[in-house]
């Protein structure tokens, strides 16, 4: 119980030291000095790690995200006319752009989320201000949890506040984050991530429908007990990559195909596992083999979700692992050291399931570890991944936490 509570006061620690408003003005005055402090707002988005779901949220189906304690901070003051400053603190760069004339930058892809929200916002008519600030973030960038989204979410939130605008909600705020995902950035991404971001409560998953976007929150187990750990491989994936936008097309091929005999159907997520079985024949591979992941993720979603409402914590964590051997064989989107560090997981005792999370070719693992098993798994996997692949493995433990909020 004592290693727990340190568990999860070091994860409140990290956000408060990343919202820490003395430490953020300190670092905006060097790059925009003469400013007030009572002048500057900040804005916080937290990342999310999928706990089950995976590649189904633009197959209209079911994900099993939670919020996460580190997240993306933007710290900012309005300026008077139109353009958008904004200093990168991770990548030390600074990028610039005018609302009247927004275009890509292929120079600092970063600031493209940013210039896509801003887009969206004026599309769906927002009156938008200029402002400068910084953005801060104790996220990893890459590691597949949702990163992308966060900054999207706060930006949203700061040029919203820098113009005065509340009259937004956070379900057109979280479509908006997805469209200039989609549109600006180009990837073909579903809503589960801006949808988490804005949505979350502490100490739960939020189980969505991302098809109605209906929702409910579902309590995680006692932090005493379990724990959420995550373990970044250090290979960066790049989700802009064709693979993921090609995986996205071959499940449109297979519902193409099975249309022939189930024209009722418009996404996956609407194929029974036993119309699946009938005629998968139908469809050519490898889009057979995606429509068979999503599919029966779709129940392995719904069925991990009554595990935990049942505190059936043995069942969730075996469909943890199924989902990650379908991910790994019949969606291929894992990577060895993916599957490396999901192997090393599952052989000790005290971890109940283990998966890849996120897009995938890289990132990060989520494991659901008995808490008097954390140090030893931390310590073990730790050493036994450099050992095979030369890379250090950052691994830590994090409650679920809150939406994203302005400050």
């Amino acid at each position: 119980m004592k290693k727990s509570s340190k568990q999860l006061s070091q994860s409140s620690a990290r956000k408060e030291k990343l919202l820490d408003r003395a430490r953020l003005h300190r670092i905006f005055m060097r790059h925009f000095p003469q400013a007030s402090a009572s002048d500057c707002a900040l804005s916080w988005a937290p990342g999310r790690v999928n706990l089950i779901g995976e590649h189904t949220d633009y197959n209209d189906g079911f994900v099993f995200p939670m919020a996460l304690d580190l997240g993306i901070v933007i710290y900012f003051r309005p300026r008077k006319d139109d353009t958008v400053r904004l200093y990168a603190v991770g990548m030390k760069e600074m990028g610039e752009f005018s609302l009247s004339h927004i275009a890509r930058s292929p120079s600092q892809p970063w600031l493209n989320y940013p210039m896509g929200v801003a887009q969206e916002l004026i599309k769906a008519g927002a009156q938008l201000k200029g402002l400068e600030g910084i953005i801060d973030a104790n996220l990893p960038v890459g590691g597949g949890l949702s990163s992308s989204a966060a900054l999207e979410v706060s930006t949203a939130l700061a040029l919203l506040s820098a113009a005065n605008i509340t009259a937004i909600g956070r379900l057109k705020i979280a479509h908006l984050c997805r469209q200039a995902e989609r549109r600006f950035v180009g990837l073909s991404c579903g809503i589960m991530d801006q949808f988490i971001s804005l949505f979350a409560l502490p100490g739960t998953a939020l189980l969505l429908d991302t098809s109605s976007l209906l929702y409910r929150h579902v309590p995680l187990p006692p932090v005493e007990k379990y724990a959420v750990v995550i373990c970044n491989t250090g290979v960066k994936h790049e989700l802009g990559s064709s693979e993921y936008n090609k995986r996205v097309q071959e499940c449109a091929t297979a519902v193409f195909r099975l249309q022939s005999v189930l024209p009722e159907i418009e996404s996956l997520r609407e194929v029974a596992p036993e119309q699946f079985r009938r005629y998968k024949k139908l469809i050519p591979l490898p889009a057979r083999k995606r429509a068979e992941h999503v599919i029966f993720e779709n129940e392995r979603t719904l069925q991990a979700c009554r595990a935990l409402e049942n505190n059936d914590i043995a069942l969730f964590g075996k469909l943890m692992n199924a989902s990650h051997a379908s991910l790994r064989d019949s969606y291929q989107v894992s990577c060895k050291e993916l599957d490396l560090l999901v192997e090393l997981a599952q052989e000790l005792p005290g971890v109940l399931g283990s998966r890849m999370t996120g897009g995938g070719f890289g990132g990060c693992t989520v494991s659901l570890v008995e808490a008097k098993s954390v140090a030893h798994f931390k310590k073990h996997i730790a050493a036994a991944y450099q050992k095979a692949t030369g890379i250090e493995c950052n691994i830590f433990v994090s409650g679920a936490g809150g939406p994203a909020e302005l400050l």
